[in-house]
C-alpha cells in the first residue's frame, strides 16, 4: 500500500503541472525564434558587418573587406532546396538599409565603381527573398553590377533572375530597346550555366520567354543536345505559332549540326517543307543512311524525289520493295494461309434471337458483296484468296453481287495483291477484257488499288486508266477516276493533273463526275496548297447552277479544296477570303471543311472553340417554331388572367382563389420570361447568313469531324474531345449525332481503348439507324488491324441483332473486316515514327470515308447502279501501313536480331539515363508494334541502327568493334 501513497501525490503533481506551461505557450507565443550558439553567432557577425558598412568615415578598402567576408558568408552556407539559407534570412531585415546605402555610395564613390559594384552583386541576391512587389529588384541591381560575378551565385538564383528577366523582356518590349538588349546579354550568360547544370528546361524557357530561341544551337555539345531537342519537340504541341516552327527549326538545326540526320528528317517532314529534306540528304555522302533516309519517307506516301545517282535509294522512298518486306514478315509469323469470311464471322458463336444459328445462311447479293470487302480487308497484301480467284469463273464470288456489287468484288483483287504491281495487273488482265461493264469498271478501280502507296518510274496504273477518264460510259469514267485518285495519292503527279483538271471545270458533264475528280485531284496534291486547282475548284462551285450545288456529290469537290490544305494552317487565310465572296449557302462547309483540313493534327485550341460554337448553333427554322410555340403559350398566359380577373369583380369571395391563380400565373410569366431570355441568348449565336436547313446542318456535320481532326494532334485534345462528343450526342442535331461516332473513330483510330468503344457499342444500338451504322463502322476504325477480341465479340452480337436489317449487316461485316485487317498485319493510323509524324495520306483517306458516312444511305450502303457507292470504301487503301519492324542488312536483305518491345515511356526532363520502355518482352525480328509501343536492340554492341526509332523498315551496320564472347 505504501508504494502506492507515495506515487498518487508524484501523479497529482505532474497533472497539475503539465497544463499550466502549454496554456502559456499558447497565449505568449515567443516574438523571436529561439537560435542554437552557431546561428546566433552567425546573425551577430553579419549584423556586424552591416553596421560596419554603415559607419561613416570608413577607409575603401575595410568597406572591400567587409563585402568580401559578407559575400563569402553568403556563398557558404548551405542548406536544403525548400529552406531560405540562414545568411540571406538573417540579412533580410538589414535589406532596405543596404538599398539606402547604395544610393548614398553612388553618389559618394563615383570614383570607385568597384565597391558599388560588389555591394549590387550582393544586393541582387538578397533581393531573391524581400517582397519587391513586382519592382524585379534581383534583376535591377544585377544589371548594375558586374555580370561576371553570375556563375557565383547557383542554380536557384539563376531560376529567379531568370524569371525576373522574362517578365522585364515582356514588360519592356517596344518601349525601351536598349534596356531589352541588356537583358538578351544577360539571358546569354545563364543560358550556358542552366545547360552545363542539367537545366536544359530552364534554358529553353528563358531563350522563348526572349523570343531568342534560334540562338540555343550555339549552346549545346554533345552531352546536352539529346535532352535539349527532346524538351523542345514536346513543347511544340503547346505552343502557339510562330513560337511552334521555331521550335522546330532550331531543333532541326541542333540534330543536323550533330549529325543525328534521322531525326532531323523527322522535323524537316513535321516542317513540311522540302529543302529541309533534301538538305539532310546532302549533308552525308553515305548511299546507305540515304535509303534509311528513304524508309522514313515512304512512311509518309511521299513525293520526294530523290536526285542522287543510286536508283535504289529511290526505290526505298517510293515503296516498290515494301510488298517483299510484307510478304517477309507475313511468312515468318505464319499468316500464309488465307481467310475466308466466315473465318471472321465465326456464325456459329452468334446467337441469333430470331433462331436463326447462321446469319451467315442469307444469301443475298448485299451480304455476299459484304463478304467481298471483308475479304480484301482481310487477305489484304497477302496475294492469295479462297473467295474471288477461283478456278471456274463462272462460279466466281463476282457473280454473286449484281451491279456496282461487281465493281467493288472485282476491284477487291487489288487490294489482295496490295503493292504488288505486276502480281496484281497480271490477275486483273483477264477482267479488263470482260463483256460486263461493272466487271471491266471494278478491273479499273483495282488497278489503282494494287498501286496504292507505290510510286515506280513505270506508272502502270495511268498508262492503263488515262484513256478511260473521259470514256463516254460514266461506270468506266468514275471508276478511272477514283482509281487514279487513290494510286497516286500525295504523289503530286502532274500527268494526272492534266487529266482529272478539265473534268473539274466541265460544266456539261455531271455533277457526280465533276466531283470525284475533284476529290481525286485533292487526295493526289494532298497538303501542296495547288494554285490551279484551288481556282478551278472556286470557279467551277461559281459557275455551276444553283441547283446543282445542293446535289449530295458536291461535298466531295468542297473535300477536294479542302485537302490540298492538309496541315498548312495560317497559309488558308487567302483562301478563306475567296470563299467569303461566293455569295451562296455551300461557302459555310467550303470554309469549315478548309479550316479543318488546315489544322488537321494541330490541337488549336482557337479553331476546336470555333468549331463548337458551330456545333451549338440551330437553323432559323427551329427558331421559328419556338417562338410559335412561346407566343401562343403567351396568350394562354393572358387568356388566364383576364378570367381570373373576371371572376373575381364577379365573385369577391374568391379573393383566396384568385391569390393562387395570380401565384400560378407569376410563376408561369416567370417561366415566359426564362424563356425569353434563353431565346435571346439563342438568338446571338444565331447565323448571320440566311442558309437552307441541308446546308445548316451539312456544315455543322464536318465541324464534328472538325474536332476529331484538330484534337488528334496531342494526348490532352483528345481526352477533352470526348467529353465533347458525349455532349454533342445529347443535344445536338440528327447530323451532328450521325457525325459524333465517326469522329470517335477518327480520334482513336487502330487504339481500342475500352472506353472508347463501350461508348461506341451504346450509339450501336441507337434508334436511329444511321447513327448505329455510323457506330458500327467507328467500332472497326477503332479496332483497325488489331484482331481485338473484345471488339470482335462485340461484332458478332450486332450480326446477331440486326440480322433482318440488310444495311445495318453490311455495316457490321465491313467492320469486321477492318478489325481483321491484314489478319492483325495493319494498320490505318495517321501517325507515324512513335506518333511524332501525321500522315497527310492516311488522314484524307480516313476523312474521305467519314464524309462519305454523314450520309450513308446516299453513299457506302446506296445499291444504286448509276452513282458511286460503296467504291469509296477503297479510299481507305492509302491509309493502309503494315505495323512492322524489320530489320535488314547493308544489302537490304531481311535479318533476325534480338529486339526489346514494351510500352513507350515518356522521359521528357528526367534526370540521367532513364529506361524509354517498360515491361518490354524480347523477340525475333520481324515484329508487329502495337498502339504506343517502342523497340530497342536488345544487344547494341554488335548492331548499329541506323535510325534512333525502330519502326518500319530498319537499317543495321555490324559494329566494327564488336568481339564475339567464345562460351
Amino acid at each position: 500500500m505504501s508504494p502506492s501513497k507515495d506515487q498518487a501525490p508524484v501523479k497529482k503533481d505532474s497533472v497539475s503541472s503539465e497544463p499550466e506551461p502549454q496554456l502559456s505557450k499558447k497565449q505568449n507565443p515567443p516574438k523571436e525564434e529561439e537560435l542554437s550558439e552557431e546561428d546566433q553567432h552567425l546573425k551577430d557577425e553579419l549584423e556586424m558587418l552591416v553596421e560596419r558598412l554603415n559607419e561613416p568615415s570608413q577607409k575603401v578598402e575595410l568597406y572591400n573587406e567587409y563585402l568580401n567576408s559578407l559575400k563569402a558568408f553568403i556563398k557558404d552556407s548551405t542548406t536544403s532546396m525548400t529552406a531560405v539559407p540562414k545568411p540571406l534570412k538573417f540579412l533580410r531585415p538589414h535589406y532596405p538599409l543596404l538599398t539606402d546605402l547604395y544610393d548614398k555610395w553612388c553618389g559618394d564613390y563615383k570614383g570607385d565603381s568597384d565597391l558599388v559594384i560588389k555591394l549590387a552583386d550582393i544586393l541582387s541576391v538578397l533581393a531573391m527573398t524581400y517582397s519587391d512587389d513586382g519592382k524585379n529588384d534581383s534583376l535591377k541591381y544585377r544589371l548594375l553590377s558586374s555580370s561576371d560575378t553570375i556563375v557565383d551565385w547557383g542554380h536557384e538564383y539563376m531560376r529567379h533572375l531568370a524569371l525576373e528577366i522574362g517578365i522585364s523582356y515582356q514588360e519592356n518590349l517596344g518601349s525601351d530597346e536598349d534596356l531589352i538588349n541588356r537583358l538578351i546579354k544577360l539571358a546569354m550568360q545563364i543560358v550556358p550555366f542552366f545547360l552545363e547544370h542539367n537545366g536544359e528546361a530552364d534554358a529553353v524557357d528563358l531563350l522563348l520567354e526572349i523570343e531568342n530561341i534560334d540562338k540555343l544551337p550555339q549552346f549545346v555539345d554533345e552531352n546536352t543536345f539529346t535532352r535539349v531537342c527532346l524538351y523542345m519537340v514536346s513543347c511544340v504541341p503547346l505552343l502557339a505559332p510562330p513560337d511552334d516552327v521555331s521550335f522546330l527549326n532550331t531543333a532541326y538545326a541542333i540534330y543536323l549540326s550533330h549529325n543525328q540526320l534521322t531525326q532531323a528528317l523527322t522535323l524537316a517532314i513535321k516542317l513540311d517543307d522540302e529543302k529541309l529534306m533534301r538538305q539532310v540528304f546532302e549533308v552525308t555522302d553515305d548511299e546507305l543512311m540515304h535509303k534509311q533516309l528513304g524508309f522514313i519517307l515512304s512512311q509518309q506516301n511521299s513525293s520526294f524525289k530523290y536526285g542522287g545517282d543510286n536508283d535504289e535509294v529511290q526505290e526505298c522512298v517510293s515503296n516498290t520493295k515494301l510488298h517483299e518486306y510484307y510478304g517477309y514478315l507475313v511468312k515468318e509469323l505464319n499468316l500464309l494461309d488465307a481467310k475466308v469470311p466466315e473465318d471472321i464471322y465465326k456464325s456459329h458463336l452468334e446467337n441469333s434471337k430470331f433462331g436463326l444459328g447462321n446469319s451467315g445462311s442469307i444469301d443475298s447479293a448485299k451480304q455476299n458483296l459484304a463478304s467481298a470487302f471483308v475479304n480484301s480487308f482481310v487477305n489484304l497484301g497477302h496475294g492469295s484468296d479462297k473467295l474471288i480467284q477461283t478456278e471456274e469463273d463462272n462460279k466466281s464470288w463476282i457473280y454473286k453481287t449484281k451491279g456496282h456489287g461487281m465493281i467493288s468484288t472485282t476491284a477487291s483483287l487489288g487490294s489482295i495483291h496490295q503493292w504488288n504491281i505486276n502480281d496484281g495487273l497480271q490477275h486483273l488482265d483477264k477482267y479488263t477484257y470482260s463483256s460486263e461493264d461493272e466487271v471491266k469498271a471494278g478491273a479499273l478501280l483495282g488497278t489503282g488499288i494494287v498501286s496504292a502507296n507505290v510510286h515506280d518510274d513505270v506508272e502502270a496504273a495511268l498508262a492503263l486508266l488515262q484513256e478511260y477518264v473521259s470514256d463516254p460510259k460514266k461506270i468506266f469514267q468514275t471508276s478511272a477516276i477514283n482509281g487514279l485518285g487513290i494510286a497516286f495519292a500525295g504523289s503530286s503527279n502532274e500527268e494526272v493533273l492534266s487529266l482529272l483538271l478539265p473534268l473539274v471545270s466541265d460544266l456539261d458533264i455531271s455533277i457526280e463526275v465533276s466531283s470525284l475528280a475533284a476529290l481525286a485531284l485533292g487526295h493526289v496534291f494532298v497538303g501542296t496548297c495547288h494554285g490551279d486547282i484551288t481556282s478551278t475548284i472556286l470557279q467551277t462551285l461559281l459557275e455551276r447552277d444553283f441547283t446543282q450545288l445542293t446535289n449530295k456529290f458536291i461535298r466531295f469537290m468542297s473535300l477536294g479544296l479542302g485537302l490540298l490544305y492538309m496541315g498548312k494552317t495560317e497559309q488558308v487565310e487567302d483562301v478563306l477570303e475567296t470563299i467569303d465572296a461566293i455569295d451562296h449557302p455551300i461557302s459555310k462547309t467550303l470554309k469549315v471543311l478548309v479550316n479543318i483540313c488546315a489544322y488537321a493534327g494541330t490541337g488549336n485550341v482557337l479553331q476546336i472553340q470555333s468549331l463548337l460554337q458551330m456545333c451549338t448553333a440551330k437553323p432559323k427554322d427551329n427558331f421559328a417554331e419556338e417562338k410559335k410555340l412561346e407566343e401562343s403559350e403567351e396568350d394562354q398566359l393572358k387568356k388566364e388572367d383576364e378570367e381570373g380577373q373576371a371572376k373575381v369583380k364577379a365573385d369577391p369571395s374568391a379573393d383566396v382563389e384568385m391569390e393562387d391563380t395570380a401565384n400560378d400565373t407569376n410563376d408561369k410569366t416567370n417561366d415566359a420570361n426564362d424563356k425569353d431570355s434563353k431565346k435571346e441568348e439563342k438568338s446571338e449565336s444565331t447565323p448571320e447568313e440566311d442558309d437552307d436547313e441541308e446546308d445548316e446542318e451539312l456544315y455543322q456535320g464536318f465541324a464534328v469531324l472538325g474536332l476529331a481532326c484538330i484534337a488528334m494532334g496531342e494526348d490532352i485534345g483528345q481526352d477533352m474531345a470526348f467529353r465533347h462528343f458525349s455532349h454533342l450526342m445529347h443535344y445536338g442535331n440528327p447530323l451532328i449525332r450521325r457525325a459524333v461516332p465517326l469522329a470517335m473513330g477518327l480520334v482513336s483510330t487502330s487504339y481500342p481503348q475500352m472506353k472508347v468503344f463501350d461508348t461506341l457499342s451504346r450509339y450501336s444500338h441507337d434508334p436511329d439507324l444511321e447513327v448505329a451504322q455510323n457506330a458500327i463502322y467507328a467500332m472497326g476504325l477503332v479496332g483497325a488491324g488489331t484482331n481485338n477480341a473484345r471488339l470482335a465479340q462485340l461484332l458478332r452480337q450486332l450480326a446477331s441483332y440486326y440480322i433482318k436489317s440488310a444495311d445495318s449487316l453490311f455495316m457490321v461485316r465491313i467492320a469486321q473486316g477492318i478489325l481483321h485487317l491484314g489478319k492483325g498485319t495493319l494498320t490505318l493510323t495517321p501517325f507515324n515514327t512513335e506518333r511524332s509524324i501525321l500522315s497527310k495520306v492516311s488522314l484524307a483517306s480516313l476523312l474521305t470515308i467519314s464524309v462519305a458516312l454523314l450520309d450513308p444511305k446516299s453513299f457506302i450502303l446506296n445499291d444504286s447502279n448509276s452513282e458511286t457507292t460503296h467504291e469509296l470504301l477503297y479510299y481507305l487503301t492509302p491509309a493502309v501501313k503494315p505495323r512492322m519492324l524489320v530489320t535488314v542488312d547493308e544489302s537490304l536483305n531481311p535479318i533476325k536480331v534480338n529486339v526489346r518491345v514494351g510500352q513507350a515511356v515518356d522521359v521528357v526532363g528526367q534526370a540521367g539515363k532513364p529506361k524509354t520502355i517498360t515491361g518490354w518482352v524480347t523477340q525475333s525480328t520481324p515484329v508487329l508494334l502495337n498502339y504506343g509501343e517502342r523497340a530497342e536492340l536488345e544487344n547494341t554492341d554488335e548492331w548499329i541502327s541506323l535510325t534512333n526509332s525502330l519502326e518500319g523498315v530498319v537499317i543495321l551496320k555490324k559494329n566494327p568493334e564488336y568481339m564475339e564472347v567464345e562460351n
